[in-house]
């Protein structure tokens, strides 16, 4: 997997560069936010799979460079910084940011992030050995049965009639669609959707779950493992459309 690192100081960016290397990623190093975005123009070679990228850059705000990578791409992005403020993490979600990672950090917490965010981005293509997308959807769209999930624009319809969810919703629907019939992880889910441990946050799981089942009007769509996850079920092709959210 390609990988941008955007880092000012050569020596963080020269033992981080070794460590990526040895797990298999190939590494650009940018020393700016110009570079950076440069980096990024198409040219030929497949786009890269994660942008790390540091706040404290010399030339512009990490948090302006981060806005204008969404423009430009949709690679994953997570922000490496010292930072740690609350605030902060709110505003880099928010410009679109897929992840944010403080400083000092364990190393093997960084892999798991990076790889988390690049499965989690691979559910809005079409993989080799994977169908997502069914004949006559959109590239990027998940078709299961009556169900049709827009993942460039967030928009979730069901027999045609479209079905408005919250955005944890979405990201959760989306995660269980990347793949029918395979039981995800209560941890897994937790991990991936909040970005969080499981301690505290089972029943904010529950209640999600809950209320998509609600929405879509599709109680068995989301099938309950008991005792360890959830697993999307394939609906027919034909249903009654969903009525309005409550």
């Amino acid at each position: 997997m390609r990988l941008l690192l955007v880092e000012d100081d050569d020596h963080v960016a020269a033992a981080l560069s070794a460590v990526l290397s040895r797990h298999g990623f190939d590494v650009t190093h940018a020393r700016n936010g110009e570079e950076a975005l440069q980096a990024l123009l198409p040219g030929g070679r497949e786009p890269f799979g994660v942008v790390l990228l540091d706040l404290g850059l010399p030339d512009q705000d990490g948090f302006e460079v981060c806005g204008r990578i969404r423009r430009m791409c949709g690679s994953p992005v997570i922000m490496v910084t010292a930072r740690a403020d609350v605030r902060s993490r709110i505003h880099g979600l928010n410009l679109g940011a897929d992840d944010y990672v403080v400083k000092p950090y364990d190393t093997g917490e960084l892999l798991a992030r990076i790889h988390a965010v690049s499965r989690r981005r691979a559910a809005t293509s079409a993989a080799p050995g994977e169908p997502p997308a069914q004949e006559g959807a959109p590239p990027g769209d998940l078709r299961l049965g009556a169900v049709t999930i827009e993942l460039s624009t967030r928009q979730v319809s069901v027999g045609g009639t479209a079905v408005p969810l919250t955005r944890k919703e979405f990201d959760l629907l989306a995660l269980l669609a990347q793949r029918p019939g395979v039981v995800f992880r209560r941890e897994q889910i937790i991990s991936e959707v909040w970005r969080t441990s499981w301690e505290g946050t089972g029943r904010t799981l529950e209640v999600h779950i809950a209320s998509l089942r609600a929405k879509l009007r599709m109680p068995a769509l989301i099938e309950t493992v008991r005792g360890v996850g959830y697993r999307l079920v394939t609906p027919p092709a034909a249903v009654s459309p969903a009525g309005p959210a409550s």
